[in-house]
């Protein structure tokens, strides 16, 4: 029996099938066998049959991700697939339904050395696993750049690495957060491989200068997510009911929302519209702009087409997949509510974009400055102790000094005046976020703050009411130009925003060695790429994605330029592969989250009633589940206390297995775990400030309606004097 009738898919482009399809079938059965996946058991356990291997039907997937590609190319794209999914399988018998983290970290560790970027593979394999890759490996790089061989390598090793994660989270009976599911998701669904082999399969490698860039990041991330959804859809009850796997979309939303499983399975698939609808709107409004202003050249524009087409033939090809395949328990054909196949390809189009409108349209046609109402009162408290700077007084007139003297009070149009400087009282936040900050790092620390918020405000006021986006470009390159690497800028500072960064600039980079310059310039680039970012929304009105949302709004919140300064506090203790580990990202990114869903929540009757803005997450989760305002607070505020526990999870679980299995020494363990301790005075810095500002009274909105500065609050403050960059950590605040 369906554990639920699967909705109605947003379906957007035909399916088309390969005409190879059968020769492909006859290789990867005959390739399969010589790498002894069909029926030569592992350890004892059976991992296919010869009918699993036909009832799976891998080549049917190809032959409709990829229906141009040519007989060989077509061979090789299904053998990467009947061994991607293989591993799958095999993980889950030797692995995963009798717990094994010790063995399976010993079988992954193996797997990157049959992947080599260059040379040849020494390594000898003992494995199916090991064989196939070892083949595959060696019959698709020849013809790639370094650069694909690279990206290809890293997406695959986190493929196979994230398995542990799956793994975890089963052995202690523990179900992600839906912002935690997304990001890992990512990695173990194992999506990102995929868009590296449609490059292969097309024929066109996107160009390395744009392979990093937002828009180029954002097709991979939608395209990725879609395809992670839709087949948590297909594969829950395979998943959920039969392997007992708690890595599924459904369950998760199931469990976060309190809802039924139909209610959750609706819940993904509008998800997983919302994300189609992303991959769209970045196709056509986003990749277009990045090609000229990079100046990208006709092939590698063409090849940046090619690409894009080969993830759309990969959504409307996998869920005609899905819809066929027996890997899936019971079939789908009858719970679809329409008919199916090739020739109903048009017929599913148009319902789809009918059905799905309503929601498209919702994002953008939002009336702003409504007067929202009684917001529901949510009592928020520090989650940990509240410890504030005994130099807090000194630094409160330190910054209205140094506004002064940067231009902020004279500067036309002015933004600010003194005595909203002192009613947002910035060093107040800086000193809980640091509350053991030098009077020079405590000074340094509000000044940034201080710069962020200002300049968080300065963008919307004035270049979003009047939508001049190309002085907003302007201002944003004269900006990294205040930020050299060696020797003087060639740009004179002209207005605060500029005088404010080239002062900051020159105090907090005096003693970094080139490489952390190089590192920090490239954050705070991310947080003013980021105000482009919500310009661009503000001009279209659009309220984004909800995935989106949270992504960008880190880099809004300064996060970046925070931890960039924070690991910059901590010397050479840690090495730079341990602050790529999952363990520290998550324990980043939760604290990251919890403080911006904090100050989403005070700031909401300030940004969507007095300043119009579409940036606040609760307007954003409002507008996807189309539910009232008490709902909305409700679900942030569920998803505010998650990201707390998450943080919480990771730094009392995850970091100590992280020393273990790094064997770090005790010098990198100390530093750690101060960070974290640095990160438990930054939430309830940020938290303290918001309940004790008068920035977001309505007595103070109704008279003098602040610019925002709580979204800046991962900008600041993790050290920032010339002798030495303390932990401070000042955000931008909305």
């Amino acid at each position: 029996m369906q554990p639920f009738r699967l909705p109605e898919f947003y379906l957007p482009y035909p399916a088309r099938l390969n005409p190879n399809l059968e020769r492909a079938r006859e290789h990867s059965k005959a390739w399969a066998y010589r790498m002894d996946m069909i029926d030569v058991p592992q350890e004892g356990k059976k991992i296919w049959s010869e009918a699993d291997f036909d009832r799976h039907d891998y080549a049917l997937l190809c032959a409709y991700t990829h229906p141009d590609a040519d007989g060989p190319e077509l061979d090789l794209i299904t053998d990467w697939y009947a061994w991607v999914f293989y591993f799958d399988d095999h993980f889950v018998e030797l692995y995963k339904r009798d717990p094994d983290l010790t063995g399976a970290r010993e079988y992954l560790d193996r797997l990157p050395e049959f992947m080599p970027v260059d040379g040849a593979i020494t390594a000898e394999p003992g494995n199916p696993v090991e064989w196939g890759l070892a083949d595959l490996w060696t019959r698709t790089v020849p013809t790639m750049s370094i650069d694909w061989r690279r990206r290809f390598a890293d997406n695959t090793k986190h493929l196979l690495d994230e398995s542990l994660w799956e793994l975890a989270n089963i052995s202690e009976n523990r179900l992600s957060n839906p912002i935690e599911y997304v990001e890992m998701r990512r990695k173990v669904g194992g999506a990102p491989w995929s868009a590296n082999l449609v490059e292969h399969a097309v024929s066109a490698e996107v160009p390395a200068e744009i392979a990093a860039t937002r828009p180029m990041a954002v097709l991979r991330d939608t395209f990725a997510d879609g395809v992670h959804l839709r087949n948590d859809l297909f594969s829950y009850q395979r998943e959920v009911q039969d392997e007992g796997e708690l890595s599924n979309g459904v369950l998760v939303f199931e469990k976060f929302l309190d809802c039924s499983t139909q209610e959750a399975a609706d819940a993904v698939n509008d998800l997983l519209t919302s994300r189609l609808h992303q991959f769209e709107h970045t196709a056509l409004t986003e990749v277009p702009q990045l090609l000229d202003e990079r100046g990208i050249d006709p092939p590698g524009r063409m090849a940046v087409l090619g690409y894009v087409k080969g993830l759309q033939d990969w959504q409307a090809g996998g869920h005609e997949w899905h819809s066929q395949s027996g890997r899936y328990p019971d079939g789908t054909a009858t719970v679809l509510g329409g008919p199916l196949g090739l020739g109903t390809s048009g017929v599913n189009i148009v319902r789809s974009l009918i059905s799905t409108a309503p929601q498209r349209l919702r994002g953008f046609t939002r009336l702003p400055f409504q007067e929202v109402g009684p917001i529901p009162q949510r009592e928020i408290e520090p989650p940990y102790d509240v410890s504030l700077s005994p130099h807090l007084d000194l630094a409160r007139e330190h910054v209205v000094d140094w506004a002064r003297a940067m231009g902020m009070f004279t500067d036309v149009p002015r933004v600010w005046d003194e005595q909203m400087l002192r009613t947002y009282d910035l060093p107040h936040c800086s000193a809980g976020l640091d509350p053991d900050a030098t009077v020079e790092e405590l000074n340094l620390s509000s000044d940034w703050l201080t710069w962020g918020t200002y300049g968080d405000d300065y963008y919307p006021q004035i270049f979003g009411h009047t939508r001049d986006m190309a002085g907003a470009k302007t201002l944003n390159a004269r900006l990294k130009e205040l930020m050299p690497l060696d020797g003087a800028s060639p740009v004179a500072p002209v207005n605060m925003l500029e005088r404010g960064l080239a002062d900051l600039w020159r105090r907090t980079t005096a003693s970094m060695a080139p490489a952390g310059r190089r590192g920090f310039r490239r954050a705070v680039e991310r947080m003013l790429d980021s105000w482009l970012w919500e310009l661009s929304n503000q001009h279209q009105n659009h309220i984004p994605d909800p995935i989106d949302y949270v992504e960008m709004r880190r880099q809004t919140f300064g996060a970046d330029l925070t931890l960039s300064l924070s690991r910059f506090s901590h010397g050479q203790t840690v090495p730079p592969e341990i602050y790529r580990t999952r363990t520290i990202q998550n324990m980043e990114n939760s604290a990251v989250d919890f403080a911006m869903l904090v100050n989403d929540m005070f700031s909401y009757r300030k940004e969507v009633q007095y300043q119009g803005e579409v940036h606040n997450a609760v307007l954003v989760v409002q507008n996807f589940l189309d539910c009232d305002l008490e709902r909305a607070f409700e679900i942030v505020d569920d998803l505010r206390i998650a990201r707390l526990r998450q943080f919480q999870h990771t730094v009392d679980i995850e970091l100590p297995n992280l020393f273990e299995e790094y064997d770090l020494g005790a010098e990198t363990r100390a530093t750690l775990t101060r960070y974290a301790g640095e990160l438990r005075d930054w939430m309830s810095g940020i938290v303290n400030w918001h309940r004790e500002c008068r920035r977001y009274f309505d007595s103070e909105l109704r008279y003098n309606v602040p610019v925002d500065a709580a979204g800046l609050l991962g900008l600041t403050g993790l050290g920032t004097s010339a002798a030495r960059v303390s932990s401070a950590w000042d955000p931008v605040l909305g």
